[in-house]
């Protein structure tokens, strides 16, 4: 824990959260709640630390987490080096949680975890009781610090000296908890400056200015630069800007358009804007097109490549994660997670690694190839369109109520169009022979949404 906090906050991390094993979604398997992970005070203890011994505690700020229940936790957790405190489980119970440990299955007793109406009416939890239970934490937390005579929680943070370790009888000491309570330099005890996350560097200002010029005039622009994976989140200063700019107006799509060569970093094109397009030709890191919110983005392999685009990796983990709207066109298989939590982008890739369209509530997946295990995990809404000549879909989708159907003619006027633009885009090989074939590769499409999506759909289709 103390080696990952060091290299996050050299990262430039704001915050570093230390969750313990006893919290966690009563969605998680029982495996995971007997056999995975350690208590709070562990991590906690053995992350500030390390971070206070190489100077990096005074630049990032410490969240806890994991069954905190009572103010004596928080108390003792901010002599442990936390500032931040994270309470989930018990304002659930608060609210009416029973722990039936059946989130992920929509039959929640008492109406908290379900779409189900039904369900839903038996909620009883109200705003109040919430905060009745936090201004409780909080009087237990102020009579700690008054036993402790101190006045703020500032003096707590970092200061082991008020804790001690708790002597049992000889045959109950089999562990040694004294590293927990290692002294650390009074300067490095909380967080007293601000983390400099060397934006002044971004690649966004060597295009920026011309964006906003295009976007205020309504005059186009296309510009064209090289990307290295040390730029990051490449887009979303610029799409930022355009937006405060034009408020509550919208540009047509590619009015800005940044066509770029090489590799990029984490998050390219995240939260951007509609009206902006990046094209980038070579290869992208995880996050891209993170919260997209109307933007487009478009990755392809060189002309000059001479590897299968639908056989080998061209981007990273969890593309399209939170995506409102807009499109991610990649010509090439992605890693993991694809289009989680997806609510209403179109992404079109060439093969998936695990749990892609995980939790996604609405828009459009197409994937042309492969996908790994517990494909739409959690989904909820949205359409996914799996290329499926095999016909294995069964042995990669997870546990839940789906309809798996093939083509209409509805979803014909959707595909078949999409699938031109995305090969025109792209360059795609396998999406044109696809499409050079339709006819026939038509049949190799399925359909896949939840029951309560597509008839919900259906009623609206309906009036």
């Amino acid at each position: 824990m103390g080696t990952i906090a060091a290299g996050v906050a050299k990262a430039h991390a704001d915050v570093i959260l230390i969750s313990g094993h006893d919290g966690g979604t009563g969605a998680a398997p029982l495996t995971s709640l007997k056999h995975a992970g350690t208590p709070w005070e562990l991590g906690l203890a053995e992350a500030h630390q390390t971070l206070a011994a190489n100077g990096l505690r005074s630049r990032v700020v410490v969240q806890v987490d994991g069954q905190l229940k009572t103010g004596r936790d928080v108390v003792i957790a901010a002599m442990l080096g936390a500032e931040e405190f994270g309470f989930a489980t018990a304002p659930l119970v608060v609210s009416g949680c029973v722990m039936m440990r059946v989130c992920h299955l929509d039959t929640c007793p008492v109406g908290i975890a379900t779409q189900n109406p039904v369900l839903r009416e038996r909620f009883t939890g109200r705003p109040e009781f919430v905060e009745n239970f936090f201004e409780f934490i909080a009087e237990e937390v102020r009579e700690y610090m008054s036993l402790l005579g101190v006045r703020t929680i500032d003096e707590l943070v970092g200061d082991v000296s008020r804790l001690e370790v708790t002597t049992l009888a000889d045959e109950a000491n089999t562990l040694d908890l004294r590293a927990l309570l290692v002294e650390t330099d009074l300067e490095q005890r909380h967080q007293s400056v601000k983390q400099e996350h060397g934006l002044d560097e971004a690649l966004d200002w060597r295009f920026m200015n011309d964006a906003l010029q295009a976007a205020t005039s309504g005059i186009p622009v296309s510009l064209s630069m090289t990307i290295r994976n040390v730029n990051r989140a490449v887009g979303t200063l610029t799409g930022s800007a355009i937006t405060r700019t034009l408020g509550a107006a919208t540009l047509t799509n590619d009015h800005v358009t940044i066509n770029f060569e090489g590799s990029s970093g984490q998050s390219l094109g995240a939260f951007m804007p509609a009206g902006m397009t990046l094209r980038l030709t070579g290869d992208a890191n995880d996050y891209a097109g993170k919260g997209l919110s109307g933007g487009r983005i478009v990755i392809s392999p060189p002309t000059t490549s001479t590897f299968k685009s639908d056989e080998n990796i061209i981007a990273g983990n969890v593309i399209g994660y939170g995506a409102t709207s807009g499109e991610i066109f990649i010509s090439g298989v992605v890693g993991e997670r694809c289009g989680v939590r997806n609510s209403g982008a179109t992404i079109v890739v060439e093969g998936t690694g695990d749990h892609a369209c995980e939790y996604m509530t609405g828009g459009i997946v197409v994937i042309l190839g492969g996908v790994g295990r517990n494909l739409a995990a959690g989904m909820s809404g949205g359409t996914l369109y799996l290329y499926d000549p095999e016909n294995d879909v069964h042995n990669h989708l997870s546990a839940g109520v789906y309809e798996i159907d093939p083509l209409e003619y509805t979803d014909e006027d959707v595909l078949h169009p999409l699938l031109e633009r995305y090969a025109a885009e792209t360059r795609s090989v396998v999406t044109t022979d696809i499409l050079s074939n339709w006819r026939q590769e038509r049949m190799n499409f399925i359909r896949i949404e939840t029951s309560e999506y597509q008839r919900i759909r259906d009623e609206m289709r309906n009036g």
